[in-house]
C-alpha cells in the first residue's frame, strides 16, 4: 500500500499533499519535531520525533520503501529514500530519482563547501511561487498514481 511521507518541518506544500491524498485515498504521515497542529483528516497522521539533527530524516528513511512517496527538500534524505525504492518529490515538484540524485548531491556538497570557505557567499534560493505550487500538485498527482500502480 502506498504511503506519502512528508518531511513536514518548514514544508510549504502540506495543504497540497492533503488535497491529492484525499482525492486518491492515500494515507499521509507528517513527520516533524513538533509545532504542527494535529490534522483532522483521517488519512493524515502526525509523527512527532525527538528533537535533534536529522531525527525526522532518519525516521522517514527507515519507514519508506518501494511504492511510497516522500516529500522533502533535503537532498541527503532524498538520496536515502531513492535508494530505498521510494518516489521522491521536492516542494517545487521536481522529482529526484536514481538518474539525477548523484549530481544533486554533488552540487549540494559543493555549495556547502563554498559557503563554508566564504561566509559572505550565503546564496539563497528563489522564493516559492504559485507556479512551483502548481507544478508540485501536478507532479504529486502523477507520482502518486505511479506509486499506487507499483511503477
Amino acid at each position: 500500500m502506498t504511503t506519502i511521507y512528508v518531511d513536514a518541518d518548514a514544508c510549504p506544500v502540506k495543504a497540497e499533499v492533503e488535497r491529492v491524498a484525499t482525492r486518491l485515498d492515500i494515507p499521509v504521515v507528517l513527520v516533524c519535531n513538533g509545532g504542527i497542529r494535529p490534522p483532522t483528516n483521517p488519512l493524515i497522521s502526525l509523527r512527532i520525533v525527538p528533537g535533534g539533527p536529522d531525527v525526522a530524516d532518519q525516521w522517514i528513511a527507515a519507514q519508506c520503501g518501494s511504492g511510497d512517496v516522500v516529500i522533502t527538500g533535503d537532498i541527503p534524505l532524498a538520496d536515502r529514500c531513492v535508494k530505498a525504492g521510494a518516489h521522491v518529490l521536492q516542494h517545487d515538484g521536481q522529482e529526484l530519482n536514481a538518474a539525477n540524485i548523484g549530481p544533486r548531491l554533488a552540487t549540494r556538497d559543493l555549495m556547502q563547501d563554498i559557503r563554508a570557505a566564504d561566509p559572505f557567499h550565503q546564496g539563497g534560493g528563489r522564493p516559492f511561487s504559485k507556479a512551483d505550487r502548481s507544478q508540485f500538485l501536478q507532479s504529486l498527482d502523477r507520482v502518486a498514481r505511479l506509486a499506487m500502480q507499483g511503477k
